[in-house]
């Protein structure tokens, strides 16, 4: 027995397909190599796949080995940062993941330029590589993209993104898997920036919140007084005569300083004398994507697109690598990678480190096990990628320019959500741990905090909804010689079964219910026309009196006072006679009575294709069968399996599945007995 968070402290039998499981593979009380697994009715997601920053080689992946790749059903990439996306062409490349992927299209657009530099500037082994240039290209193709709000489905599994804010394109993705919703936020920030949007907040309460828990409790500068900081401490390098290094991402923080130092010198003429440099490769690559999705951005953004382009920066230039700079004064310089573990930021700082007048802004997150986040404790000397030891001189400082979110916007967004379960992820152990206790005492304990440590599985208890999808009624040929066995169709945790209707509540916690139709059509031609509509329509005319009659053996029809009512019992094919009847009917009451009446014509054999393909879409849905039919050959698709229908000989085939081959052939020779008449043979006769 376990207590149903989502329905209160009842208590419920579990079954293991109740079981919700979590399992951090990455980012479990670690910062780097984002990748979280979700399993719930036998659906198998992934969110995220990224690489360590502080690693390399396959030691950077996340532990991707105690999963078999080729049952992952769905990944989604929730932003283009590496440590998050970094170990997705590996993944797609040299294991057997057949499932889908999908990420935004700013997000697909970035992510292409940034993995592909990380490709050249990785300062390790050939041998060591993750994959190859052409490999990430082949990749590529597999990458499937979403808007903004626009709910997929991918066998079962519903989803949807929402606005992250953090960088351009970041997605929280929102999954639901059987009723149980899962809020995914990946990285986000809920505070709009220079250029950014704050994070959205979903109008769907999720059962299950994952969020990042990157800086714990800590609360950000407010960003004017963080901005000031920046500035001065930027012009008090310079103006001592040194040169300024500011380690970035290529792209996300990159762009919000660019426009921060870009103002900012545009207001001092006595700087710009000294110049600003973006050494980044992508800069130009990249800018067109920032151009192109400016309807991504903030308000401030695209009111000021109208007039002219603030990523066509005044006072900055490019800087494609160290070959083409001339260090000769004071100076700005933007280098990636943002924690200097290898690349032109490493290098220009080991060139620059010595000298007191020269200083570095570290501007963002630090991962333990990088350089930026060694000099943030300010050693005597640090030790080059060559092995040399170089003193350690030149000031160091740091201000917290990254779109994570706080303390205060995460308890914030936790309130508004009200998610039963919250699961950490994204966090140094301690600064997790530091952010679970405070969220507990906030909450008085009401919420459940989960911090789970990579390779950790976290089991929660959910029944999602148990419904049943019914598809269609059947009869089916009993053992007895005579006798008729009735069973319904369903559809249960993604699996079709025929269900005698008496089993429906035992199994599917549906109840049967009988729904009566009336229909009441005012007719004004004469009765013998209609006695002769009637005919033609149907093969089984059952009259009881003169104004009563009973239709295909399951439609009442009754007329009084120019008045005719049809009654039956609601189900897919007899809704579809009904229909028929009332057209057939409204049709008669506006012609003239004629003299002589024909004979009721015989039904023929495209009449019963028609009612086949109708009742097929009914069963299955109309994607599972063709719109037109073509031939005698009709398929209905199921699950990745076909079932193939010869109209001529009434067989059924599915080599697939033999449960959609009995439900089919069941299905069709039981509407041929209903329709086709003694004297009308539908198919054709042997000569």
């Amino acid at each position: 027995m376990t207590t149903n968070p989502r329905r209160g402290t009842d208590p419920v039998p579990v079954e293991e397909s109740d079981q919700l499981t979590i399992r951090p593979l990455g980012a479990g009380q670690e910062v780097g190599r984002s990748c979280i697994m979700l399993e719930f009715k036998g659906k198998k997601i992934m969110l995220d796949c990224g690489i360590h920053p502080g690693l390399s080689g396959m030691d950077a992946l996340p532990f991707v080995d105690l999963i078999e790749a080729d049952e992952v059903d769905l990944l989604l990439i929730s932003h283009f940062h590496l440590d998050h996306s970094g170990a997705l062409p590996w993944f797609l490349t040299k294991t057997s993941f057949k499932g889908r992927v999908f990420m935004t299209h700013a997000t697909k657009a970035i992510y292409r330029w940034l993995v592909s530099d990380y490709i050249k500037v990785s300062n390790i082994s050939t041998e060591q590589m993750l994959y190859t240039e052409s490999e990430l290209e082949s990749s590529m193709e597999r990458i499937e993209t979403i808007n903004f709000h626009e709910e997929r489905d991918v066998r079962g599994v519903r989803f949807w993104a929402y606005n992250a804010g953090h960088v351009l394109g970041a997605a929280m993705f929102m999954i639901e898997i059987a009723g149980v919703k899962v809020l995914y936020t990946g990285d986000f920030s809920r505070q709009e920036d220079r250029h950014l949007m704050a994070a959205e907040i979903p109008t769907v309460h999720p059962d299950v919140l994952i969020t990042e828990s990157t800086y714990g409790t800590h609360i950000h500068e407010k960003r004017e007084e963080r901005e000031s900081r920046f500035t001065s401490l930027v012009s008090d390098i310079v103006s001592r005569g040194g040169r300024c290094l500011i380690p970035v991402f290529a792209l996300g923080r990159a762009q919000e300083l660019l426009l921060i130092l870009d103002e900012y010198w545009s207001l001092h003429p006595e700087l710009q004398d000294i110049p600003i440099y973006y050494a980044s490769s992508l800069a130009k690559k990249c800018m067109a994507v920032y151009q192109t999705y400016v309807n991504a951005m903030n308000e401030k953004i695209r009111r000021q697109i109208a007039l002219n382009n603030p990523f066509i920066f005044k006072h900055i230039s490019n800087l494609k690598g160290i070959d083409h700079f001339e260090d000769i004064g004071p100076c700005v310089i933007m280098a990636s990678p943002g924690m200097m573990q290898s690349g032109l930021s490493r290098e220009l700082f080991e060139c620059w480190c010595t000298d007191p007048k020269n200083g570095v802004i570290i501007a963002g997150y630090c991962v333990e096990g990088t350089l930026a986040k060694t000099i943030l404790s300010e050693p005597e000397e640090i030790t080059s990628m060559s092995g040399q030891k170089l003193p350690l001189k030149m000031s160091v400082d740091y201000i917290s320019f990254s779109a994570h979110t706080d303390y205060q916007q995460t308890s914030e967004f936790i309130n508004i959500l009200k998610p039963p379960h919250v699961v950490l992820v994204h966090g140094e152990q301690n600064e997790m741990s530091r952010l679970k206790a405070a969220l507990q005492r906030e909450h008085r304990g009401a919420l459940a905090i989960h911090t789970p440590r990579n390779t950790q599985v976290l089991s929660l208890s959910f029944r999602g909804d148990k419904t049943a999808k019914v598809m269609g009624s059947l009869a089916m040929t009993a053992p007895e010689p005579g006798a008729e066995l009735h069973g319904i169709l369903v559809k249960r945790n993604f699996n079709y079964h025929i269900l005698a209707p008496e089993d429906l509540n035992k199994y599917t916690e549906l109840t049967q219910t009988e729904v009566t139709q009336r229909q009441s059509l005012h007719y004004g031609g004469s009765l013998p026309l209609l006695r002769h509509v009637l005919l033609q329509l149907c093969p089984r005319v059952e009259f009881s009196s003169e104004t009563k009659c009973r239709l295909y053996g399951c439609i009442d029809c009754t007329i009084e006072n120019s008045v005719v009512t049809l009654e039956w019992v609601a189900q897919p094919v007899t809704d579809m006679y009904a229909d028929a009847l009332v057209a057939g009917i409204l049709s008669a009451s506006l012609q003239p009575a004629p003299k002589h009446l024909p004979l009721a014509p015989k039904l023929d054999r495209m009449h019963f294709k028609e009612c086949v393909l109708e009742m097929l879409q009914e069963m299955f849905g109309e994607e599972a069968v063709p719109k037109m039919l073509k031939g005698d050959k009709l398929p209905v698709t199921v699950n990745g399996a076909t079932a193939v229908v010869d109209l001529a000989t009434l067989e059924v085939k599915c080599p697939e599945d033999d449960t959609l081959e009995k439900m089919v052939h069941t299905a069709v020779t039981n509407l041929y007995g209903a329709l086709a008449p003694m004297k009308a043979p539908l198919l054709p006769t042997s000569s």
